[in-house]
């Protein structure tokens, strides 16, 4: 006898056949149609699901989860600041000066790397740059410089505990200006000043010395009564310093005619060590003065009643005044009479203008010689 239930079972198997080609090509167009069109089957159990895996982002999670943290950390920082000022006020005092010195140093490097870059790619040359900007240079490399000991010490392992006992111990010697508190800002100028201060009477007396070289009487003459004005505490006026101006260009107080010991004594003016070769000492000498030169003639194109108290300052500073016991207008004085005396140099007469920084700076703000 043949089976009755074969008919119905074979039906059973094409209707679930059917229903399941029917429902993949529902959800093959639900797909097609959520991907080219946007839209969505508002009936649909399976739109319901999908809406929410539509609307999520992980970058959008990542986003949250950083901010959280972000403002979680900010939190925590501003309690352990309290905490510190608390109960440890001199420590937070030198933790301050740490966090803000990373700032202003952050801030300067990414300054000079802007500069830097226009540099590389010929937008500028470094005879046009502003002067603000040649003067970041400048300093930064200086500062680039010092702290290069301080990076060699902490590369061994465990070696950045050491590190932070020589900064405070030794912030003068280690640290950059960035991390000096404003009293230690004022004591170590001070100090530094004090140093070069010292070779102030070298100098003069090396150039007094000199002044039997010169087979010209009239320039000899000059050479001396300039001197000895200096050396008897009067200061020296622009036309004392230009009639004697030939002799810095060539013998016997040219660049490259000086003898060793005495640019021995100039190092420490511009806070260089002496402690090298004659060849290199005289090719560094001659480096700062061309430095100098050119900064000159970026503040005579600024104006020096453009620069701030602080830059004023500096600048004076920087070309062998001490400056902070003067007020805004004594600086912006010298200052005006220092460019007044390098605005005719050329390049090879860069000696003047690190022995003017003696002869300008060894008695002022006393009275002018012959007035």
């Amino acid at each position: 006898m043949k089976k009755t239930h074969s008919p119905p079972t074979k039906m059973a198997l094409s209707g679930a056949s059917l229903c399941c080609r029917l429902s993949l090509q529902r959800i093959g167009l639900f797909q097609h149609n959520w991907k080219s069109t946007g839209h969505y089957f508002p009936n649909t159990y399976l739109q319901s699901r999908l809406t929410p895996c539509r609307q999520y982002k992980a970058s959008d999670s990542s986003q949250g989860i950083g901010r959280h943290v972000s403002s979680r950390l900010q939190v925590a920082n501003v309690k352990y600041e309290n905490f510190l000022k608390r109960k440890f006020p001199r420590f937070y005092k030198l933790y301050r000066t740490f966090t803000e010195g990373f700032k202003l140093l952050f801030q300067d490097g990414k300054e000079v790397s802007r500069i830097q870059t226009r540099l590389v790619t010929g937008k500028v040359t470094w005879e046009d740059l502003p002067y603000r900007e040649m003067e970041r240079l400048r300093q930064f490399r200086r500062d680039l410089i010092k702290a290069i000991p301080l990076v060699v010490i902490s590369i061994p392992p465990f070696a950045n505990y050491l590190v932070f006992v020589l900064m405070y111990y030794f912030p003068r010697q280690l640290l950059v200006r960035h991390f000096w508190t404003p009293q230690q800002q004022l004591e170590f100028r001070g100090f530094y000043h004090s140093q070069r201060a010292e070779h102030t009477g070298a100098v003069l007396q090396g150039i007094q010395d000199t002044g039997h070289q010169v087979k010209d009487s009239r320039l000899q003459s000059r050479l001396k009564d300039l001197c000895t004005q200096v050396q008897n505490g009067a200061h020296p006026k622009v036309a004392d310093i230009h009639g004697v101006r030939a002799l810095f260009s060539g013998p016997p107080l040219g660049m490259k005619r000086m003898n060793v010991e005495h640019m021995r004594h100039i190092c420490p003016l511009l806070f260089l060590t002496p402690r090298l070769p004659g060849f290199l000492i005289g090719r560094r000498l001659n480096s700062h003065a061309l430095e100098l030169l050119l900064l000159d003639r970026a503040l005579r194109r600024l104006g020096p009643h453009q620069l701030s108290d602080s830059e004023l300052k500096q600048a004076c500073y920087v070309r062998g005044l001490n400056s902070d016991d003067l007020d805004a207008n004594q600086c912006r004085e010298w200052l005006s009479q220092w460019l007044q005396v390098t605005a005719p140099l050329k390049e090879s007469e860069g000696s003047l203008l690190l022995h003017s920084m003696v002869l300008l700076s060894a008695n002022y703000p006393r009275r002018f010689g012959g007035q």
